[in-house]
């Protein structure tokens, strides 16, 4: 299960980055942008999944790393945090875990491009760093 789970991750973390340079810390309350790209959208339609499924002690412990990982591009500590966070919910709810799978495997998401992630993050003058070679992704909003 582990595997599955750092595999859905790994999956959820180009639409995470995207909707956190789309959205910033208000990707949670913001409505669904027109003018933000599919895959900003979808990003934040997995965040508010696992938002949503969510015991209230585990929606203030993930609004938390949301936050601080959208405030500081920099700190790989609340990338990390943030990643942990999303890894304990799926890991709590197996029905999450199931539905952020279809959410991944359906042929109709947006196909995760990095310029797409780029352009909302000039567009909207935001940061994020996304490096897929290593795996690393640093989301946030300057």
């Amino acid at each position: 299960m582990s595997t599955e789970i750092a595999e859905l991750v790994t999956q959820a973390g180009p639409y995470v980055t995207a909707a956190l340079s789309a959205y910033g810390g208000s990707v949670l309350t913001r409505a669904e942008g027109a003018a933000v790209d599919a895959t900003a959208n979808f990003g934040r339609r997995i965040l508010q999944s696992i938002w949503r499924r969510s015991s209230a002690t585990s929606q203030a412990a993930f609004e938390v790393a949301l936050e601080d990982a959208a405030n500081d591009s920099e700190e790989s500590d609340a990338v990390a945090a943030l990643r942990h966070q999303i890894k304990r919910a799926l890991r709590e709810d197996e029905t999450l875990r199931a539905e952020i799978a279809s959410l991944l495997a359906d042929p109709m998401r947006p196909i995760f491009s990095s310029a797409s992630v780029e352009q909302n993050a000039v567009a909207r003058d935001h940061g994020v760093i996304f490096q897929q070679g290593s795996g690393t992704q640093i989301y946030g909003s300057k």
